[in-house]
């Protein structure tokens, strides 16, 4: 393809100098949410300048995008870059390489990392180092409680109003199960538009559990992981948001009885929000039955029945975001047996694919419905200004390009991710990211990261 040649041929990519970008003939997911086929569109100092049938100008860098699709940049709300403390497994660079490579142009950044990150400054330090990196926007979560304890709050104040400006706070791989907490941190985050995003998982209802509670759980032995452990959450924490007026987030739901709660509270004005991974739209509890570790997930993988609420919820807005989840962890920590296993897998770079599999072969979504829960909803929960924007003029040009026609067989040890354990080796996923542009400057071409550049 003549894209291709173009591209490797052109070093002004490589070092970040183009100031004028022409993308033509792209299927350009517009702004009234339709798909426009053949639109060209012109980039000007990192924003969009022009959309038309054809433009001509000669001064810039022409690309050539026929059958591919023009998105706005993808945004994950819900990721694990595990930098301070755990680089072993993932760096705030490798894992910006590898989001940018799934393209993600903006990614927020679980707190349980080595420090936690519960203080100004640990916040600060994971904002530089993505800034550093320069592949991709890393805005970090700042921890609800200090090193998720549970106990005490953290820094709430101090985390917003730092260089990072955080808006989202969460205890991730912990639940704030403390009712009262849970309250005071709802009723804190309201002063500056923040928003408690909460890993809903009743402690107590949990201890030892090893995958989704079924009867399959019986038939292989392992500690069964109640769906109402994460039912009575979420059904708790949206009587409290309710109660204090507040904004609150549900992380990676995976039942069919949190979708109705979810679906319910909406209805009756609850500020809630609500995301699903790509692998709780997929994979089912099935697969568990391998005993291959790299299934072992926090929540476990569901029921059919479930994923199936899943889809439909994500469908019709009561899901209002795919997050990827993002959990690297290296070979050690998952080949082994089971119950000694860490729970996560890979998201980052197989999210799309995943996600056009699940719901677009499927007829759930279109493309439109994917720029809207990949793009437009993260960053709007996240109060990300510049991301989830329509590709219109005057907007950042942060856009992912994608062939809808050309599959790609997972190789985890292709992946830009420190990291291998995803449950995808081997699969091949329906489409392929072909450039990803951060404020209109290329950080994937033909599919391959071209490194990062300093940004302004």
């Amino acid at each position: 393809m003549g894209w291709r040649c173009a591209w490797r041929c052109c070093t002004c990519w490589l070092e970040g100098t183009v100031s004028r970008l022409l993308i033509k003939h792209g299927r350009v997911v517009d702004p009234t949410q339709r798909l426009d086929e053949g639109l060209w569109v012109l980039v000007v100092d990192g924003k969009v300048a022009r959309l038309a049938e054809r433009i001509d100008d000669r001064d810039a860098e022409v690309l050539d995008a026929t059958g591919l699709v023009v998105a706005p940049g993808f945004v994950d709300v819900h990721t694990h870059l595990r930098e301070p403390g755990f680089e072993y497994k993932e760096t705030v660079a490798t894992g910006s390489a590898a989001a940018v490579a799934g393209g993600f142009t903006a990614v927020f950044a679980m707190a349980n990392t080595d420090p936690v990150a519960d203080t100004a400054g640990t916040v600060e330090q994971v904002w530089r180092l993505g800034h550093e990196a320069g592949l991709v926007d890393v805005q970090p979560v700042g921890a609800v409680t200090i090193g998720l304890g549970g106990q005490q709050l953290a820094e709430l104040g101090a985390m917003a109003t730092s260089a990072a400006q955080v808006r989202v706070f969460s205890d991730d791989g912990r639940c704030v199960h403390d009712a009262v907490i849970m309250r005071r941190a709802l009723e804190y985050v309201k002063a500056f538009d923040g928003v408690v995003a909460q890993h809903a998982q009743e402690p107590r209802l949990t201890e030892d559990a090893q995958m989704n509670e079924s009867a399959l759980s019986g038939v292989l032995g392992l500690r069964g992981w109640p769906a109402v452990a994460e039912e009575a959450i979420i059904a708790r924490d949206v009587l409290l948001a309710e109660h204090v007026g507040s904004r609150l987030h549900v992380c990676h739901v995976s039942t069919a009885g949190s979708v109705d709660i979810i679906r319910a509270a909406k209805a009756r004005g609850v500020d809630v929000t609500a995301e699903v991974t790509p692998h709780h739209l997929l994979l089912t509890e099935e697969n568990v039955a391998s005993y291959d570790p790299v299934f072992k997930v926090n929540p476990p993988l569901r029921g059919v029945a479930d994923v199936e609420a899943l889809r439909a919820g994500l469908a019709d807005g009561t899901i209002d975001a795919v997050a990827t989840d993002h959990a690297p962890h290296p070979v050690e920590d998952k080949d082994c047996e089971w119950s000694a296993a860490s729970m996560g897998m890979l998201g980052l770079e197989t999210a799309l694919g995943v996600v056009v599999e699940a719901m677009v072969e499927t007829g759930l979504l279109d493309w439109a419905g994917v720029a809207d829960r990949m793009s437009v909803r993260p960053a709007r929960i996240g109060r990300l200004d510049g991301h989830g924007r329509p590709v219109a003029v005057g907007e950042p040009a942060n856009l992912v390009l994608v062939d809808p026609a050309r599959p790609t067989t997972v190789d985890p040890h292709a992946l830009q991710s420190r990291s291998h354990n995803t449950p995808y080796a081997g699969r091949t996923l329906p489409v392929t990211v072909v450039a990803t542009f951060l404020r209109g400057r290329a950080t994937v071409l033909g599919g391959a990261v071209v490194g990062a550049a300093v940004d302004a």
